[in-house]
């Protein structure tokens, strides 16, 4: 998508907005470089604990995904190393993060397990088991806004089709591993637009039918801030900012250098 487009006309708000796409066009090799598998490969080795986990009795969940990747003209990322833990292994040989939810007897989804070796600020220990009712309650609004949509939507979608949709933030750094145990730092003052950059999360959601779980991919690019903001994205990127609550901008870390971005001719 063209970054215009993560800046819809009007002030900031939460918005669900999905567009559809074949699974394996999301979930197979985008990066001929290798680049982005390396980096994973060196994160699951340091710590496999930190950035992969699957909660017992989901390993359904895990083998029903790899087993689509194979329809989804995928299966060379499906291979297992002997002697390896599926999920970390999975992680391993997958460009994008995979996360897994699953509906409890109360009908709600919850975080069962996957592999984040790139998350943007969170630990995946940390939301394990839990609903998505309790991991979205750190963003202001969002539930309130989005909560019923959301459920809704993660049951109601189609087998064999990718729904994705995307979400933004600026970052200090150009690491793709913002997990909170490196602190790496937000944004600060003085503002060096050349050395911030909009962070986007490209997000795919997929039906597990056999299971009736969700898988949730989500893979990083990073766009240098200067160039954004001199681009077609740049006025919309400061209307946002303009707009958006203290609350989420706090929440984003953006609170101290706003009023520098939304000034920036």
């Amino acid at each position: 998508m063209r970054l215009a487009e993560l800046f819809p006309d009007g002030d900031y708000r939460h918005h669900l907005t999905l567009r559809r796409a074949a699974p394996g066009d999301f979930f197979g090799r985008q990066d001929a470089t290798g680049v982005v598998l390396r980096e994973r490969i060196r994160w699951l080795d340091a710590e496999p604990a930190r950035y992969a986990a699957l909660q017992p009795g989901a390993g359904d969940l895990l083998q029903e995904f790899v087993g689509l990747l194979s329809t989804w003209g995928a299966g060379e990322i499906a291979t297992a190393a002997a002697g390896e833990i599926p999920v970390v292994a999975l992680g391993r040989r997958l460009e994008p993060d995979i996360l897994f939810l699953a509906r409890d007897d109360a009908g709600d989804f919850r975080l069962r397990g996957g592999a984040l070796c790139f998350p943007t600020g969170w630990a995946l220990t940390e939301k394990l088991g839990h609903t998505l009712e309790f991991i979205h309650g750190v963003v202001p609004g969002l539930n309130a806004a989005l909560g019923p949509a959301i459920n809704q939507m993660l049951g109601g979608m189609k087998p064999g089709v990718a729904y994705l949709r995307d979400n933004w933030g600026i970052a200090a750094s150009a690491e793709l591993n913002l997990h909170p145990a490196r602190a790496i730092t937000p944004p600060q003052l003085p503002v060096m637009l050349d050395q911030l950059w909009l962070r986007v999360e490209h997000q795919a959601l997929v039906a597990l039918p056999a299971t009736r779980g969700v898988a949730f991919g989500i893979r990083i690019s990073l766009h240098r801030l200067d160039a954004v903001l001199q681009g077609p994205a740049g006025p919309g990127l400061r209307r946002a900012l303009a707009s958006m609550s203290t609350e989420m901008l706090e929440y984003k870390r953006l609170d101290k250098v706003r009023a520098h971005l939304v000034n920036v001719v």
